[in-house]
């Protein structure tokens, strides 16, 4: 049965023909034999008539349900004017196309047309067929035609219902897979901007000191051991920062792994060390009493102070100011350098001008993430500023 019904689905005009044919075969012998085999009565110009449209409106109701539902109906009509009968193939016919009319059409016009063709079949039964209103025939033929106009609309509800289930179904998979892409997407950012504010500040020290090393190594080998010791602790801690990154990644299954962020500030004074270590001297001043800040605006706030001064140690003129400012709603960050200039800084024209440009996108992004903002510019006077604003109401923690 299956494998008819999908060629049914595949082939649908050749199906409905071979109902009709089907119909017609059925019906001829028993309206006319009377199922003994033998004839009861001879076949007249109105059986031919008869069966030659239940055969056409059973054979083409799926391409023209309409006309040919309104066809058997006032062939039918006009077979009771003149017979005073019913035509039991034509009842039928008109019964199975008032059916699939139903099922193609909203169900307001569907109770008009094929209820009115029943209602109207009624009538004219009730009033010139034999049996009078209340003939099982006549009764019969209404009672078919209400439950299958009935049966029709609600056979096309429940279509309907499945086609908006199957297209809910699969929009809410489309947006599941666009918000997975989504969700990768923003995670790979995360991870790269991670990964770039770790190596990029560490890298920045060790090329400082690797220079200063190879200066003086040559005349004064003694004077390269503090420079060395400077590439060695720069190391160990870029090392250990990306083993922490990459276990993370390597232990997403691992419920008991760590993945709270970092807290920043609190390593604030290990970081300005290094730095001065490396040859930049940051002026550090604080405004407002220092406070706990959300694990998010800490972090940002730690990164945006370290890719400043990053930025500071490799294009300034090796001084900087740095101000963080608690406020009740939120802790401000300004990075304040002078921009060395090639004609009267020599040693400026040995350090690389040109960066990737990462520096500042991450320096927003972060903020971004935490709902602040991050400005960046040449202020008059050839002063480069960084400024942050990141919201940190008191009392409220992430």
């Amino acid at each position: 049965m299956a494998a008819v019904q999908a060629w049914g689905r595949r082939h649908p005009h050749v199906a409905d023909a071979a109902f009709g044919l089907a119909l017609v075969a059925v019906f001829g012998v028993i309206v006319v034999t009377g199922g003994q085999g033998e004839a009861i009565r001879d076949a007249g110009p109105g059986d031919v008539l008869a069966v030659g449209t239940a055969l056409v409106a059973v054979a083409g109701r799926r391409r023209w349900p309409a006309a040919l539902l309104l066809l058997a109906v006032a062939v039918s009509s006009a077979f009771i004017v003149v017979t005073h009968h019913r035509h039991p193939i034509l009842i039928v016919a008109g019964i199975v196309v008032a059916y699939t009319f139903a099922t193609r059409s909203e169900r307001r016009r569907a109770w008009q047309v094929a209820g009115g063709c029943t209602v109207g079949l009624f009538v004219i039964g009730g009033l010139l067929a034999d049996g009078g209103w209340w003939a099982p025939e006549n009764l019969g033929t209404f009672a078919w035609g209400a439950a299958a106009v009935a049966f029709g609309d609600a056979t096309r509800s429940r279509r309907a219902y499945i086609v908006e289930v199957e297209d809910r179904a699969r929009r809410a998979e489309e947006t599941r897979e666009e918000e997975a892409r989504r969700r990768v997407a923003e995670e790979r950012l995360r991870i790269a901007r991670e990964l770039h504010d770790i190596v990029a500040h560490h890298i920045a020290v060790i090329n400082v000191h690797a220079g200063a090393a190879t200066h003086v190594l040559p005349t004064q080998p003694e004077a390269a051991g503090p420079a060395l010791a400077h590439i060695r602790r720069a190391s160990d801690t870029v090392l250990k920062e990306l083993a922490s990154v990459v276990g993370v990644l390597r232990s997403s299954d691992d419920i008991d792994v760590d993945t709270e962020p970092t807290r920043g500030l609190a390593r604030l004074s290990e970081l300005l060390d290094g730095f001065a270590a490396a040859g930049l001297k940051v002026e550090h001043r604080r405004n407002g009493a220092s406070r706990e800040l959300p694990a998010v605006v800490d972090l940002a706030a730690y990164r945006i102070i370290q890719e400043a001064l990053t930025n500071a140690q490799k294009h300034g003129s090796g001084v900087a100011q740095l101000t963080v400012t608690y406020t009740p709603a939120a802790v401000q960050i300004d990075v304040t350098n002078g921009i060395t200039n090639p004609v009267t800084d020599p040693a400026a024209r040995r350090r690389p001008r040109k960066g990737s440009g990462y520096g500042l996108v991450g320096m927003r992004e972060r903020a971004a993430a935490a709902n602040g903002t991050v400005s960046a510019g040449v202020q008059p006077g050839g002063r480069f500023v960084v400024h942050a604003e990141l919201p940190a109401a008191k009392g409220v923690l992430l």
